[in-house]
C-alpha cells in the first residue's frame, strides 16, 4: 500500500479547488523548465490533492506553449499517485451535448508543435499507450460525475488538435464522420503520453462546451456561448472532483492495470551509452527504475 496522492489538471475555467486544507501554493523546480503555474496542495477528507491550473491562472499559456513536460514531472516530484485532467472540448456527437462529461478512453494524436516524450538521444525508451487512460481512475472520475448529478458519457475517444484555431468544417466533418472521434481538444496531448512515461495513472474528464463546427444546427464554434457553458462546466467539474478523495481513499494498492509500473521493460539504451545529463533530469520520472 502506498499513501494517495490526488493530482487535477484543470483545463478552461477551473483554476482551483473548493475546501482544501491547509492549502498552499508551491513552486516546484524541474529539469524541464517551469510548470505552467505554482501548484494548490492540501488534503481534502484525509487525502493529499493537488491543482495544477494547466494555462496558468489568468489563461496565459496557449494550447502549444503549456509546459507538458514540466507539469508532469512536477506534479510527480510531489508524490502525486493519480492525475484527473479535466478540460473543455466540442463534441462530434448529437447525444454528447454540451454540458455533459465524457470520461475519454482513447486519444487520437494530432499535434504536431510539442515534445511528446521525457526520452530521446542518450536514453531511448518506448511505452505502450494502447489503453492511455487508467480504468481504475476513470471508474471513480464516471461514479463521482453521476454523484454530483452530471450527465455523464463512459468511454470515448478525444481528438487531440494543434490549435490555437477551431476546427475547419471540412476537418470537424473529417474527424466525426472517417476517423471516429468523440470529442475535439488541444491540451490532452501529449500529457497522457508523458503521464505515462512517468508511471502515474490517468484519467480524462471532457467537458463539453460545443459541436464544433460539424453540427448543421449549431454552426461554427461561438466562443461567447462557450464561456457561458464553461462556466456551468466549471462548478459540475469541482463538484466531481470534490467526490473523489472519498471513492479513492487515502491509501493504494499498486494499479492493477500497471499504470506504476510502465517503465517495467521500457527503456532500450544499455546502461553503460546512456547521457548522464538526461539521466539526472529523468531523476524524478523514471527514477524507480533507473
Amino acid at each position: 500500500m502506498t499513501k494517495t496522492k490526488i493530482a487535477v489538471i484543470g483545463g478552461s475555467g477551473i483554476y482551483d479547488i473548493n475546501g482544501l486544507e491547509n492549502a498552499e501554493w508551491l513552486t516546484v523546480e524541474s529539469p524541464w523548465g517551469d510548470a505552467s503555474d505554482a501548484i494548490l496542495t492540501g488534503s481534502l477528507d484525509g487525502v493529499e490533492m493537488a491543482f495544477l491550473p494547466r494555462h496558468g491562472r489568468g489563461h496565459v499559456h496557449a494550447p502549444s506553449t503549456v509546459p507538458y513536460r514540466a507539469n508532469i514531472d512536477a506534479l510527480k516530484r510531489l508524490g502525486c499517485t493519480d492525475v484527473i485532467s479535466v478540460s473543455a472540448c466540442g463534441s462530434f456527437r448529437d447525444e454528447m451535448a454540451p454540458g455533459d462529461f465524457v470520461i475519454v478512453d482513447q486519444f487520437i494524436d494530432r499535434t504536431i508543435a510539442r515534445e511528446k516524450s521525457f526520452f530521446g538521444t542518450g536514453c531511448v525508451a518506448h511505452v505502450s499507450v494502447a489503453h492511455p487512460t487508467c480504468p481504475r481512475l476513470s471508474d471513480a472520475c464516471e461514479t463521482a460525475a453521476r454523484d454530483a448529478g452530471i450527465n455523464v458519457h463512459r468511454g470515448g475517444t478525444y481528438l487531440a488538435m494543434e490549435g490555437p484555431q477551431f476546427s475547419t468544417l471540412a476537418e470537424s466533418q473529417m474527424y466525426r464522420n472517417s476517423w471516429g472521434a468523440d470529442v475535439i481538444g488541444m491540451t490532452n496531448m501529449p500529457e497522457a503520453k508523458l503521464a505515462r512515461e512517468a508511471e502515474l495513472c490517468y484519467a480524462s474528464v471532457a467537458m463539453i462546451t460545443d459541436y464544433d463546427s460539424w453540427h448543421p444546427e449549431h454552426g461554427e464554434v461561438d466562443v461567447t456561448k462557450i464561456i457561458e457553458t464553461l462556466m456551468g462546466n466549471a462548478d459540475k467539474g469541482r463538484a466531481l472532483v470534490a467526490r473523489l478523495p472519498a471513492l479513492l481513499g487515502a491509501e493504494r494498492d499498486p494499479c492493477p492495470h500497471g499504470c506504476d509500473r510502465a517503465l517495467e521493460y521500457a527503456i532500450l539504451t544499455q546502461p553503460e551509452m546512456r547521457d548522464p545529463t538526461l539521466m539526472a533530469k529523468l531523476d524524478a520520472v523514471a527514477g524507480r527504475v533507473i
